[in-house]
């Protein structure tokens, strides 16, 4: 951050103000709309209601026998809240605007008067026993007579009403914009302080994969490339060290053939010196295709069961069987990749198939194509065969590249399998010996 900058805002925050302003616009929206369209023509109809009343209260009463009208007037302040009585001094309708200032109710029902008598007054507001009363003088026979209510009949806060809802409403957006946003972030945030630790070389404890989808699958990723880069340093670190082991072993030969040369030449131990050349010119192949394991390669169209036929061709005769599938199976694949991670396995069954010859299987089904690789060798029990595909595990403790092998054939057909998408297992076979399947689903 440079020096003096202005910090920009954390990814919550940004999006708490963003959904708190999108959803305070909507709230305004809905009053506005509410009022005008909803609230404000109910207010208006209700007004034109009670100015009717009060109406009809004032000519009523200017027909009824003056021994009646007590009761009238009980009646009416008992049911509709009204009180009548003489006009007094508001029998001279003050002027519009001359009196106090009223809400949007009140001021419909003067429009309703004024529409019904045909002369604009303002409601006149006195207090009465401690409360507000608001009066108008209405035409009541040949004379005028004052009709009046509590404020409270009315009892209608417009503005009161929509601040609250507006307050309330605001304070309710906040409050789930944070929510929201602090839900969205929140694997956002700690997915950067992963990485933070992946880039100074820690590797951080798998996220949750939780909260909606995308966030799930990227944190589904994320977890799949960290442990992929704690199985490379692993690999890593046992890569040099058995290269560094297995090196160690021929160069020491080497070395005391050279001692014995120097003192008498031997056409044996100069030919032991090119086979541990060759071992360790072996070895280091096996390392480099080990650490070329996870590169991609373009695929290709060919027909399987002819470029199967022709790899057992490439093993010596009667070595690999192979019988071709009766229908073509033309497929888009890597070769080169396919071609080391089948080569690895039939490698290992020759080595460890006790001299019979190796079954190369093809077997097709919907939605994938299997490719079997099946010898009569001792096999491997259930609980090693995992950790079979660890690099430098041999399955026969021999060091010798005859028998033991580099360890690091099964390494390399896991990590080209992954890469591609495939999936190797290894199983015992039916009679003794061990089944090496590759699967791969089918490519449209």
């Amino acid at each position: 951050m440079t020096l003096g900058a202005t910090p920009k805002p954390s990814l919550a925050r940004h999006n708490a103000r963003l959904l708190a302003l999108v959803f305070s616009v909507f709230l305004l929206t809905v009053a506005i709309a509410g009022g005008s369209l909803l609230m404000a023509p109910m207010a208006r109809r209700s007004a034109d209601d009670l100015a009717g009343l009060m109406l009809l209260s004032a000519q009523t009463w200017s027909e009824l026998p003056p021994a009646t009208r007590a009761d009238f007037e009980e009646e009416l302040a008992r049911a509709h809240w009204l009180s009548l009585r003489d006009p007094g001094p508001t029998a001279q309708a003050p002027t519009p605007g001359a009196d106090e200032w009223h809400g949007f109710y009140v001021h419909a029902l003067e429009t309703a008067l004024a529409h019904k008598t045909g002369h604009q007054q303002h409601l006149a507001q006195e207090t009465r026993d401690g409360e507000a009363w608001l009066w108008a003088t209405l035409p009541s026979g040949e004379g005028s007579i004052a009709v009046g209510f509590p404020a409270r009949r009315v009892g209608t806060q417009p503005l009161r009403t929509l601040l609250i809802t507006l307050g309330a409403g605001l304070l309710l957006a906040l409050l789930t914009a944070t929510w929201l946003a602090r839900r969205i972030s929140g694997p956002l945030a700690r997915l950067e302080q992963a990485t933070s630790a992946i880039g100074r070389g820690e590797i951080p404890d798998p996220l949750p994969e939780t909260g909606p989808r995308e966030l799930a699958a990227l944190a589904a990723h994320f977890n799949r490339m960290a442990r992929q880069v704690r199985e490379l340093l692993a690999v890593r670190t046992t890569l040099m060290a058995g290269v560094s082991h297995d090196l160690r072993t021929p160069l020491a030969r080497m070395r005391l053939a050279l001692a014995l040369l120097a003192e008498q030449p031997s056409p044996r131990l100069i030919a032991r010196l090119e086979q541990d050349i060759g071992e360790m010119d072996q070895l280091i192949g096996k390392v480099l295709d080990l650490a070329r394991g996870l590169e991609r390669e373009a695929g290709e169209d060919f027909e399987l069961g002819d470029w199967l036929a022709q790899l057992a061709k490439d093993y010596p005769a009667g070595r690999v069987r192979f019988a071709p599938p009766p229908d073509p199976r033309l497929l888009h694949l890597p070769p080169l990749a396919l071609r080391r991670v089948l080569e690895n396995l039939l490698d290992n069954a020759l080595r460890y198939g006790g001299g019979q010859p190796i079954d190369l299987l093809l077997e097709a089904t919907q939605n994938a194509v299997r490719i079997g690789v099946l010898d009569r060798g001792p096999g491997i029990p259930a609980d090693q065969i995992e950790a079979m595909f660890q690099p430098f595990h041999r399955g026969d403790a021999s060091r010798s590249p005859v028998n033991g092998g580099a360890g690091l054939g099964l390494a390399i057909v896991r990590q080209l399998t992954e890469a591609n998408g495939w999936r190797v297992q290894l199983q015992p076979r039916a009679g003794g010996g061990l089944e090496a399947w590759l699967t791969i689903g089918r490519t449209p």
